[in-house]
């Protein structure tokens, strides 16, 4: 009987969508949780930590038990724990004493679906037999940016037809496509990267040169990447004038469609194209967005920046998985796991730096865009090191 690994991509593609729905719709409530609950903004800054630090928690915890779980067990449950804390953050809040904790409760719910799948879905993918595996797995992550573009979107036209007190209704909604997708996974062909279905040990991982530059290269794309997708609502609001309603689709839904449109390129073209000269190419054009929106005085050009940046930090992901599935092909579900963690960590630690010296110049943005100049600049120096071990590099002992 012939496999059908489509089947198994397209269950891949709804889990990298549900990841998006998980990172991008609480924080389009925010300020409604302020208002209907009267929760301190202070506090409702703690769910996108609490987020993110679930996130890391998991990516660890795969690095040891994914492998002997098991991918199919693991991605159900990554769905079903996705479906069960959207379904939890339009109930909890109403049921518990204190409504922040059954949003807290909530968010870690999902938070644990939403990192086994970005642990998952790439490994899962380039066990299947498919011919350009790299173009492949950035097609793959392009899902997550076009999932952010249709939480965003769709989200706001919801509320502008039934208003944001409908947003339990859609929580529920959103909590449909996990729930489907436990079904996808359930039944696709599911392949292991190695026969014994064991890879590298996260020590012997550690022990490879070629592994420490991918993980400075992954820390830096996460910078490089939520640092600037952070504040583009910002910059979108300053530099034009607009609400803030269009200041997040000017900001943060164009940065998502630029990089979108990237990994798309890149996933329809690849095999005609050189994933090194790419991503060094892409990581100058990184570093040339952060000068732009940090010393351009002309706001356009600053909001031009933090757009195109988008599209330049894009293939860093995925292209660096795939570098390393490439030239590390026992490095086992660890090296994804590591892989993830990396870039969640330069996630949560980027944003903070830009913050803290945008607050420590007297709320000086352009100062702290200009502090981020580091995270492309380390990023491409990350790239040279990896092409560096072309050819001549054994990684494998």
């Amino acid at each position: 009987m012939v496999k059908n690994y489509q089947k198994t991509l397209l269950a891949c593609y709804l889990g990298f969508i549900t990841q998006a729905i998980a990172a991008n719709f609480a924080p389009l409530l925010f300020l409604t949780f302020h208002k209907d609950y009267g929760i301190p903004l202070g506090k409702i800054a703690l769910i996108s930590g609490t987020f993110f630090v679930a996130q890391l928690i998991v990516d660890a915890l795969c690095a040891r038990f994914a492998d002997r779980i098991g991918y199919r067990k693991c991605a159900i449950a990554a769905e079903l724990c996705s479906a069960a804390g959207l379904i939890g953050l339009a109930f909890l809040p109403e049921l518990l004493p204190d409504p922040f904790m059954g949003i807290i409760l909530s968010v870690i719910v999902y938070a644990v679906g939403s990192g086994l799948i970005e642990v998952l879905g790439s490994p899962i993918v380039e066990a299947c037999p498919f011919q350009h595996k790299e173009a492949v797995m950035s097609l793959l992550h392009s899902f997550y940016c076009w999932g952010s573009v249709g939480v965003i979107l769709l989200s706001t036209l919801f509320f502008a037809i039934w208003g944001i007190g409908s947003w339990r209704v859609l929580a529920c909604i959103w909590a449909a496509i996990p729930l489907f997708n436990i079904y996808n996974f359930a039944v696709c062909p599911i392949e292991y990267l190695t026969d014994d279905g064991k890879g590298l040990s996260v020590g012997g991982l550690l022990r490879l040169p070629l592994f420490w530059a991918a993980i400075i290269l992954m820390v830096c794309a996460g910078a490089s990447e939520l640092s600037m997708a952070q504040w583009a609502s910002a910059y979108a609001e300053s530099a034009l004038g607009l609400s803030k309603t269009v200041g997040d689709l000017a900001g943060p839904c164009m940065f998502a469609i630029t990089m979108g449109i990237s990994r798309t390129i890149y996933g329809k073209y690849g095999d005609r194209m050189d994933l090194m000269k790419f991503m060094l190419g892409s990581g100058l054009l990184c570093l040339l967005c952060y000068l732009a929106a940090s010393l351009s005085g002309a706001s356009a050009v600053g909001l031009t920046g933090c757009i195109l940046c988008g599209f330049s930090v894009g293939i860093m992901w995925p292209g660096t998985i795939s570098i390393c599935s490439k030239r590390i092909p026992a490095g086992g579900t660890a090296m994804f796991a590591l892989l993830a963690m990396a870039g969640d960590l330069g996630g949560a630690f980027g944003p903070s730096l830009v913050g803290s010296i945008t607050q420590s110049a007297g709320d000086d943005l352009q100062r702290g865009m200009l502090a981020g100049c580091l995270f492309p600049l380390v990023l491409i120096m990350a790239l040279w090191a990896l092409k560096g071990f072309r050819g001549g590099q054994k990684e494998m002992p």
